[in-house]
């Protein structure tokens, strides 16, 4: 999978862009005027939504992204355009029509919870103009497209005759077409490479209710026969998807968490497109986009995922919770850089914790209330052995790595071999530096790279070496 981080696939994105509007707050209580919840608003933001998603995720991914589609000649509008060149996408095929509004979608959230949504919008087909400057715009561009991306979210972007002429187009140039449907009738999808309903669209569209495997077969190479498809695929929810091609194969998944499932379709879209694009099969474009769609319904709102997260959720996989927590300093690299993506605050600090005591655990609760993330650098066995002598570590490191990654206030650690962790905090570049009280009036390696460093006292007559001093009297 990590083959994939450093490809660039050109994809181009056709359908019905939009914002989604988020309005964030608390309720704490019911309105005098009538039975709804007032919201006390703290903040708001705008996002790209619909076919913006989808290439939000493309661009997440890395992938160099062309759109399509007409908009209005309003003030939403503008805002999208601005949105989408602000993210490197061209946009020399985004048409405005003058009587068209562009989509925006509001939807209000207090704790966690969508309370209501309001649109504004223009659902008519595009005209007949713009489905021209649309063509020819995509035109120019299939020499340098690797595939095309059709998102449909009904506003009328997707005309009957512009779908039906991009699908010919691509066929002609050899470029797969990847399409998320929408409505009832997809005979203006015939032809394309792929169609990737959920299980509710697919019954809608073939009329079959899909209750059971046996259901599901005959819906699927119904897409996959009567509309002349490469492929088909119904995605299953939290039981993952179905390809439909010379077989019929399930690709479960396992989501951790489910937040909201807004824009999962969009991530697989995005992701297979992507997979696909640059030389991946069905099957391992399947299990990758599984993993990016779980990963996007542990978030909330229109989300996306980038590689990291989706190597770092397979990874999770097949560990353990505790043993997912113990990184690799490579591993740690890129768990670091979404970190600071995502805004945490993170605490670093270091030690040879060979007996874990309770002076430890205090000292690790008080470092982890410093911020969001706590990293813990244990020594190596080697390391331990230069500063304690031949007679430590009483534990070994992957034993010792374990007992802290066990631990509530610990969010990840790794284990380092040199005498100091300097390279390490390099890599880490903490918010925080952590040292124990000892430290006072003494110079803290890394407090060069960390913002700040701050000291916490042990906790009186609880240290490895009291322990150990007590057994061997004992004997």
């Amino acid at each position: 999978m990590r083959k994939y981080q450093s490809l660039k696939p050109s994809v181009l994105v056709v359908g019905d862009l939009m914002i989604d509007h988020y309005l964030w707050g608390r309720t704490e209580r019911i309105s005098p005027e009538a039975p709804v919840p007032v919201i006390d608003v703290q903040s708001e933001s705008e996002v790209l939504g619909g076919a913006g998603n989808v290439v939000n995720n493309l661009i997440a991914l890395g992938a160099d992204v062309t759109v399509a589609s007409a908009i209005g000649k309003d003030e939403n509008g503008k805002r999208l355009t601005k949105m989408l060149k602000s993210l490197g996408v061209n946009t020399d095929a985004l048409i405005a029509e003058p009587k068209r509004r562009t989509t925006r979608k509001s939807r209000v959230i207090a704790s966690h919870q969508q309370v209501v949504r309001f649109d504004s919008e223009t659902r008519q087909d595009i005209t007949k103009e713009s489905e021209d400057k649309i063509l020819a715009a995509i035109q120019k561009k299939l020499l340098v497209t690797d595939v095309i991306l059709l998102s449909d979210y009904g506003k009328g972007v997707l005309s009957d005759r512009l779908t039906r002429q991009i699908i010919q187009m691509a066929r002609a140039s050899n470029i797969k077409v990847l399409v998320d449907p929408k409505g009832k009738d997809y005979s203006k999808y015939s032809g394309a490479t792929l169609v990737t309903p959920n299980k509710k669209e697919a019954s809608e569209a073939t009329g079959i209710n899909i209750v059971d495997d046996e259901s599901l077969q005959r819906a699927g190479f119904k897409l996959k026969n009567e509309l002349n498809l490469d492929m088909a695929m119904i995605t299953l929810s939290e039981e993952g998807m179905a390809i439909f091609d010379d077989s019929f194969r399930k690709f479960p998944t396992v989501a951790r968490e489910v937040y909201d499932v807004t824009g999962a379709g969009d991530t697989v879209l995005s992701t297979l497109g992507f997979v696909l694009a640059t030389g991946g099969d069905i099957d391992e474009a399947a299990k990758i986009a599984n993993a990016a769609a779980a990963v996007v319904v542990g978030k909330l709102g229109s989300a996306t995922c980038s590689w990291d997260e989706i190597i770092a959720y397979e990874t999770t996989l097949h560990e353990s919770t505790t043993e997912h927590r113990i990184k690799s300093r490579e591993d740690l690299s890129l768990t670091i850089k979404r970190l600071k993506s995502e805004g945490k605050k993170i605490v670093f600090t270091n030690g040879c914790f060979d007996i874990l005591h309770l002076g430890h655990v205090k000292y690790l609760e008080t470092a982890k209330s410093f911020g969001d993330v706590l990293i813990v650098g244990v020594n190596s066995d080697a390391s331990v052995k230069r500063l304690k002598g031949e007679s430590r570590p009483v534990n070994p490191e992957y034993d010792r790595a374990y007992l802290l990654a066990a631990l509530d206030a610990v969010d990840f650690v790794t284990i380092f071999d040199e005498d100091t962790p300097y390279e390490l905090i390099k890599v880490v570049e903490p918010d925080i530096l952590v040292k124990g009280g000892d430290y006072k009036g003494k110079e803290v390696v890394g407090s060069d790279i960390a913002k700040e460093v701050r000291l916490v006292d042990f906790v009186d007559g609880k240290s490895t070496t009291s322990i150990i001093k007590r057994v061997k009297t004992k004997r």
